[in-house]
C-alpha cells in the first residue's frame, strides 16, 4: 500500500497536471503532462490548492493520468456504466469490441488481478491522498480563514467521504446485509508524511463512521464557503446528496430523507423536452453534480457517451447497441414519455447479435418485410444522427445523445440528479413506514414523468417499495446504481426475461442475492495485498 494507496509527493504533482491526448484512434491512447507544480508549492496557497482541486475534478472523467493507473479504466466515465452491466441495467446486446464483456459476465471483479478491480481501488485512494494532503496542510498550517479556504476544506473533504463510501460499498459487504461492526471494509488512511505507513481493513461500521464524520464537517465548512465555480466543484447541496447516498446504504433512513431533501433545494426536475434531450450536459436543471468535460482531456473511446451512447461513433456502439431490460420497458406506461427513451421495436440489423435475430428482417419478428424493416433503420439513423454504419436493435437506448452526433466530440458525464435525491428521500420514508411522506415524495417524480400517475395507488410499504424501485430502475437507468441497489435490497441477479443472451452473460446472467453470495463483493487488487504489510492473502474477500 505504500505504493499503491499513498504515495503523495509523486501523486500531488499529477493531480495538478493538465493532460493531452495524443493519438487518433480506440486501439492507442496517451496522455502526456503539460504542466506540473511540485508538492511543496501545490499545498502553499489556496490558489495551488484549488488547483489539486481542479485535477480531482478531471480526474472524476478523464483518461487516467496517475502513475502505475491504467487509462483503459478511467475514473467515473468507466465505472458508472460498468457497474450497470454488472448490476443488470445496462444490457450489451452483442459482444461488440468486447468492452466491458467481463464486467457482464462477472469475471473481472471476481479476480484480484484485472486492471478493473486495481483503477477503482487504485484511483479512489488517489482522491484519498488528495484530500488529506489538502485537510492535513490546512488543519496544521498558519492559514486565515476564509470563504475560499472554507470552500477548499469542504471540498476536500467531501471528496474523502466520496472515496471511502465508493470504496467501502464496493469491496466490503453491503451495511444491510452484514454485520457492519466485524466486517472487514477497507484501510483508513490519514498520513501525508513519512514513512507513509498505510492500516489494516478497518470494519465497515469503523469506515462509515469515517465517512459521516468527514462529510459532516465537508457541510459545516461549505456553509460558510464561496459559492463553486461551477457544477463539477463538490457544491453544499452535491455534499448533502452524498451524505444521503451515504445514509440510504447504511439505513439511516431519517437522515437519508431529510439530507436528500436539502440537496435537490434549488434543482428543478427537467421537463420533457429535457428529459429527453440526451443528458450530456451538466447544464441541465436538476443536475446537482457533474463534469464538464474539456476536450483536450477527455477519454475519446473510453468516454463515458463511447460506453453507452447509441450514437457516439465508435465501435463500441455501432455494433453493440445498449438496450433495457424488455420485462422493464413493458411495465412503463404509454403516459409517461421516458418511453421515448428507448426503441422497443427498433430493427436488430447487427448479424452479430448475441440473441441470433439480428442481421436482417427474416429473423427480426416485429417487421413483414425487407422495405420496411430498412426503412425503420434509416428512420431511426436520420432522426438521431447516427452514421450509415451504426447498427440498431430492439429496446435499443436512446436516453443518452450527443450533442454532436455521429462523431467523437465530448460531452458531459452527470453524477448527481434531484430525481435521485427524491427516490432516496421517498425509499427512506417508506422504509420508516411514513406512508404519507413517501407518497408526498414519490408523487413528485410520478407527476413530472407520467400524466396518469396516482400515487394513491401505493398505499402500504410493500406497494410504495415496488413502485420506488421501478422508478429508480427507469428514471436512473444508466447512470450507475444497479450494482450496488441490487446489494442494498437484497435482490439477486436474474435475466431471464430481460432480453440479454444467456450465451453473452454466461455467469453474469443469474447470480444469488447478496446476503447469500460474496461475489457482490469486489476482490482486493492483488497488487494492494503485495505492497501492503498489513493485509495478507488471508485478507482477501
Amino acid at each position: 500500500m505504500k505504493k499503491n494507496i499513498i504515495k503523495l509527493k509523486s501523486l500531488i504533482v499529477i493531480a495538478v497536471v493538465t493532460v493531452i491526448s495524443i493519438g487518433c484512434t480506440e486501439d492507442f491512447l496517451d496522455t502526456a503532462p503539460t504542466d506540473a507544480i511540485s508538492a511543496d508549492a501545490a499545498l502553499s496557497s489556496p490558489e495551488n490548492m484549488m488547483l489539486v482541486l481542479n485535477g480531482l475534478h478531471r480526474i472524476m472523467y478523464a483518461q487516467n493520468p496517475l502513475p502505475g493507473g491504467e487509462s483503459s479504466r478511467s475514473g467515473e466515465s468507466h465505472f458508472i456504466p460498468a457497474l450497470d452491466a454488472q448490476g443488470g441495467s445496462i444490457i450489451h446486446s452483442s459482444p461488440g469490441n468486447g468492452w466491458m464483456t467481463a464486467d457482464l459476465q462477472w469475471l473481472n471483479h471476481t479476480n484480484p488481478n484485472t486492471t478493473t478491480v486495481y483503477n477503482f481501488w487504485y484511483q479512489r485512494y488517489h482522491f484519498i491522498a488528495s484530500a488529506n494532503s489538502i485537510i492535513n496542510t490546512i488543519e496544521e498550517g498558519d492559514f486565515a480563514e476564509t470563504p475560499e479556504l472554507n470552500n477548499i476544506l469542504g471540498q476536500a473533504y467531501a471528496y474523502r467521504a466520496w472515496a471511502y463510501h465508493r470504496l467501502v460499498t464496493t469491496f466490503a459487504k453491503g451495511y444491510l446485509i452484514g454485520n457492519p461492526s466485524s466486517d472487514p471494509g477497507v484501510p483508513l488512511v490519514f498520513s501525508t508524511e513519512p514513512p507513509y505507513e498505510s492500516a489494516p481493513r478497518s470494519s465497515v461500521e469503523e469506515v462509515y463512521n469515517q465517512i459521516e464524520t468527514d462529510i459532516n464537517t465537508s457541510i459545516d465548512y461549505l456553509a460558510d464557503a464561496s459559492a463553486p465555480a461551477n457544477k463539477s466543484h463538490i457544491s453544499i447541496n452535491a455534499a448533502h446528496g452524498i451524505k444521503a447516498r451515504v445514509a440510504l446504504s447504511k439505513g439511516d433512513w431519517e437522515v437519508a430523507a431529510t439530507s436528500a431533501e436539502a440537496a435537490r433545494e434549488g434543482y428543478p426536475l427537467l421537463s420533457e423536452s429535457e428529459w429527453l434531450s440526451g443528458f450530456n450536459t451538466y447544464d441541465l436543471s436538476e443536475v446537482i453534480w457533474g463534469g464538464r468535460v474539456i476536450d483536450s482531456e477527455t477519454n475519446y473511446f473510453q468516454s463515458y457517451f463511447y460506453y453507452i451512447s447509441p450514437t457516439f461513433n465508435g465501435s463500441q456502439n455501432r455494433s453493440n447497441p445498449k438496450i433495457i431490460s424488455s420485462e422493464l420497458y413493458d411495465q412503463i406506461p404509454e403516459t409517461d414519455y421516458r418511453s421515448e427513451a428507448w426503441l422497443p421495436l427498433a430493427p436488430n440489423t447487427n448479424p452479430s447479435a448475441s440473441n441470433d435475430q439480428g442481421g436482417g428482417f427474416e429473423s427480426d419478428p416485429n417487421y413483414d418485410s425487407e422495405d420496411e424493416f430498412w426503412n425503420a433503420w434509416e428512420e431511426i439513423i436520420a432522426t438521431y444522427g447516427m452514421t450509415s454504419g451504426h447498427n440498431t436493435h430492439p429496446y435499443m437506448t436512446v436516453k443518452f445523445l450527443q450533442q454532436n452526433p455521429g462523431t467523437i466530440d465530448p460531452d458531459d458525464v452527470i453524477y448527481m440528479r434531484a430525481s435521485e435525491m427524491v427516490l432516496i428521500e421517498a425509499e427512506a420514508r417508506a422504509m420508516m413506514n411514513d406512508i404519507e411522506g413517501a407518497q408526498e415524495a414519490l408523487a413528485i417524480l410520478g407527476n413530472a414523468r407520467d400524466s396518469a400517475f396516482d400515487v394513491s395507488e401505493f398505499s402500504t410499504q410493500e406497494e410504495l417499495m415496488e413502485e420506488i424501485k421501478f422508478q429508480r430502475r427507469v428514471e436512473l437507468w444508466g447512470e450507475g446504481f444497479s450494482f450496488h441497489d441490487h446489494i442494498r435490497w437484497d435482490e439477486p441477479l436474474d435475466h431471464t426475461n430481460s432480453g440479454a443472451a444467456r450465451v453473452l452473460y454466461q455467469d453474469g446472467f443469474t447470480q444469488d442475492r447478496p446476503s447469500e453470495n460474496d461475489d457482490w463483493i469486489w476482490k482486493i487488487p492483488q497488487a494492494e495485498i503485495n505492497a501492503n504489510p498489513y493485509i495478507t492473502e488471508s485478507d482477501q474477500n
